[in-house]
């Protein structure tokens, strides 16, 4: 296919996308399609076979990744709902407006959000951060939004570094019933402290890991091949694994299990929730549309809830590079220093009352003025960009 031809089939796209937003009914939709010269297969670009699945005004969306059988991580399957068709291409398209401002990155560009409204309002915001003086950060995008709302905020003082919570001691692992370490306590590497995380899985030969996070290991150039302890009260400190794959991006490290102790996909709560699967984007977004909290147990600050404050982030604040499919949530009370590699999640609403989903993967919070929130990848795009699933 030509250049100029991609590009005409891209307005088309486009054109036809419009039409949906503006709640095009099943009909009239067919009879565009047919004038415009589309084939069958153009419309998976559109997601046209979820549009013609669902009743008008609505559409289905994968919201989850949900195992069938609770104890079988490889029967991961997808799970659908109907969400209002207007609201979805307003996310939609501030999902898009989202990637565009993170490829441009402009000049003072900290960062950005996706802020899905509730289902009846049928919107989605765009916060964005900038340095500095962001008075123009409209009129350097506002041709690129398109009619998606945007906020812009200036942050400030990103260097100033506050102090977090008093002193805590971390929750130790000290019970394994059958050989097996939960979530949400302390883990250690060489260099320092972080909380464990769920089994973390890989198809690619039916893999399971320990993970936490990556700049644990911070005082290493390489991750690779570091290993991870868990520290016991009063007994004896057991070598969980060593690093075999590490993510800075997503500031991951997947540690392959070499001794007795196994990755569980237990929660280490009283009520031990079991992890049953993971959240897509689109299924964060549905949260944040439904008002939900998310819940984390981290081995210092312990459990604890938040709001989701936004989606598909962009956070640039931290490294020379930006760190994409992020979520914001809570407040910065809710991490410090050692919960790190902890997971948010929310309860499974068609499992049994001890099933989670995974939302995200903690790794830092705010600690400049104006803001407050806990910031960490989603499992999506863990599972986009590398194939893990939780």
């Amino acid at each position: 296919m030509s250049e100029a031809h991609t590009e005409q089939s891209a307005q088309q796209l486009a054109t036809v996308r419009d039409r949906i937003d503006r709640g095009m009914d099943r009909r009239s939709f067919l009879r565009t399609l047919v004038s415009g010269g589309y084939a069958l297969g153009m419309a998976a670009w559109l997601g046209v076979d979820d549009f013609l699945a669902a009743d008008d005004g609505e559409v289905p969306v994968v919201t989850a990744l949900v195992r069938e059988d609770p104890d079988d991580p490889w029967s991961i399957r997808e799970r659908t709902r109907t969400v209002p068709a207007e609201w979805y291409a307003a996310v939609e398209s501030a999902f898009e407006l989202n990637q565009r401002l993170a490829s441009i990155a402009f000049t003072g560009y900290l960062g950005s959000a996706v802020v899905p409204g509730d289902h009846e309002s049928g919107t989605a915001t765009v916060s964005v951060g900038v340095s500095g003086d962001g008075h123009s950060v409209s009129e350097l995008v506002g041709e690129l939004a398109e009619g998606v709302d945007l906020n812009a905020e200036t942050i400030i003082d990103v260097d100033e570094i506050q102090n977090g919570p008093e002193h805590r001691e971390p929750k130790l692992a000290d019970a394994l019933p059958d050989g097996q370490v939960p979530s949400g306590v302390a883990c250690e590497t060489p260099s320092s402290m972080a909380t464990l995380g769920p089994a973390l899985y890989h198809p690619n030969g039916r893999r399971r890991f320990f993970v936490t996070a990556e700049h644990a290991f911070m005082d290493d150039h390489d991750a690779t091949d570091g290993t991870l302890h868990l520290p016991r009260q009063a007994q004896e400190t057991i070598e969980l694994g060593t690093v075999a794959h590490y993510h800075p991006d997503e500031d991951v490290a997947a540690v392959e299990p070499t001794g007795r102790i196994e990755p569980t996909s237990r929660i280490e709560t009283p009520r031990q929730p079991r992890v049953r699967g993971q959240f897509t984007k689109f299924g964060l977004a549905d949260l944040v549309a439904r008002d939900a909290e998310l819940e984390k147990v981290g081995a210092l600050t312990g459990h604890t809830t938040g709001k989701i404050q936004g989606v598909d982030a962009v956070t640039c604040f931290t490294e020379d590079f930006c760190r994409r499919g992020q979520i914001r949530w809570g407040g910065e009370m809710d991490l410090t220093d050692g919960d790190s590699g902890s997971v948010s999640y929310y309860p499974d609403p068609e499992g049994e009352d001890e099933d989670v989903l995974i939302a995200g993967f903690n790794n830092a919070r705010t600690w400049w003025p104006g803001q407050s929130y806990v910031w960490g990848v989603g499992a999506y795009r863990l599972t986009e960009q590398h194939g893990y699933h939780f």
